[in-house]
């Protein structure tokens, strides 16, 4: 099998296969934001939620239910800013997916990357890297919501996490970003072939 890549190419496609995956399971899980809520761990994501409270009708009470899942609709999301970070770091995973299945294609097909497309694929690289960062840098923006002051010893607020902690899958969305920012989009200019041209 021929392949339209160079050398330089196949890493690409490999770094940005990586990239694309680190960013979107970081986005998917929830646990960008952790803390502690009637003594049992909680935490959130930007669409999605681990532990929450459901009245208890036997007792009469509130009950954690210990159990991950979607806020029922985007409008239960806690927070504008949580909203807006869903759907501009959602469209720059996207983004970066795209580009990452198109890559591996080229690892396979002949003429399917030449340097032409391999540099705009590293310009479409970069903008999904900078919306997931623009996501990132929104998110905390949200923590003075009622759900994460709840959650947070009734301290957080924005920019500030008061008893909660950052989880791993905000960096691992991060880091996905800046990968494919920064080493992605340098790698993607050496990407493609040279077009042959033939004289008709």
């Amino acid at each position: 099998m021929a392949s339209s890549l160079t050398c330089a190419g196949v890493v690409w496609a490999l770094l940005s296969f990586l990239c694309a995956a680190t960013s979107c399971i970081g986005f998917f899980m929830p646990y960008w934001l952790l803390g502690s809520q009637m003594g049992k761990p909680v935490s959130f994501g930007t669409f999605r939620r681990c532990s929450y409270p459901v009245r208890d009708e036997a007792r009469g009470g509130t009950v954690m239910l210990e159990q991950c899942g979607r806020y029922a609709s985007f409008q239960g999301i806690p927070s504008l800013e949580w909203r807006i970070c869903t759907v501009v770091t959602g469209a720059g995973c996207g983004l970066l997916l795209l580009v990452a299945l198109t890559a591996m294609m080229g690892c396979c097909v002949t003429d399917l990357i030449s340097r032409t497309i391999g540099r705009v694929a590293g310009g479409i690289q970069f903008v999904g890297g900078l919306l997931i960062g623009s996501g990132c840098a929104l998110y905390p923006l949200g923590w003075d919501s009622e759900e994460v002051r709840q959650t947070c010893s009734n301290s957080s607020d924005q920019f500030d996490l008061g008893s909660c902690e950052i989880g791993w899958a905000y960096y691992c969305t991060g880091a996905g970003a800046v990968l494919a920012m920064l080493l992605c989009t340098w790698m993607a200019c050496f990407a493609g072939k040279k077009q042959k041209h033939y004289p008709y």
